[in-house]
This record gives C-alpha cells, structure tokens and sequence, in this order.
C-alpha cells in the first residue's frame, strides 16, 4: 500500500490531489501523521480529496488508526489514516 506522510506545513489540496491519484491508481492509500497540526491537515486532505472524486462516482471511507514510527532513531506514535473506496 502506498504510504503519504503529510507535516503541519503540508497544503491540503496538494495532498488530496496526491490522494485522488494513489485511489484512482490502486484503489487505497495510507496517510501518516504525527502530532495534531500534521492529523489536522491530513484529515482535511482526506475531506478534499472526496471532493475531487465524487464527480467520478467514487465515495471514499477513511479509516483511523494508530502506528509506530521511527523518526531520527526515536520511536513515534502516528495517526495513520487508510482511505479506500467504499
């Protein structure tokens, strides 16, 4: 499964695009991110990204979960996000 790692800094229409294109591609994607501001812009990535795809017929779930990481050596508890097609 591909793997998007999304920061505070990250621009939530780039990253739906990047979401829209992994779904058409392979059906489904995992989205990563660590701490709250990186989780907020991935989940309003995720928000857009149904946008750009429902005028193709495609409705996506988002699935929540929890991850470990490794970051410079320092394990890490990310969000990890699976968006599919429902």
């Amino acid at each position: 499964m591909e793997v998007l790692k999304v920061s505070s800094k990250s621009s939530p229409n780039s990253v739906a695009g990047a979401i829209a294109g992994v779904v058409r591609d392979f059906g489904c994607v995992e989205v990563q991110a660590v701490g709250a501001g990186a989780t907020n812009q991935a989940l309003k990535s995720v928000a857009v990204a149904r946008g750009y795809l429902a005028p193709m017929g495609i409705d996506l779930i988002c699935i929540p979960a929890f991850t470990s990481i490794e970051i410079e050596g320092v394990e890490r508890t990310a969000m990890k996000l699976i968006v599919e097609i429902r």
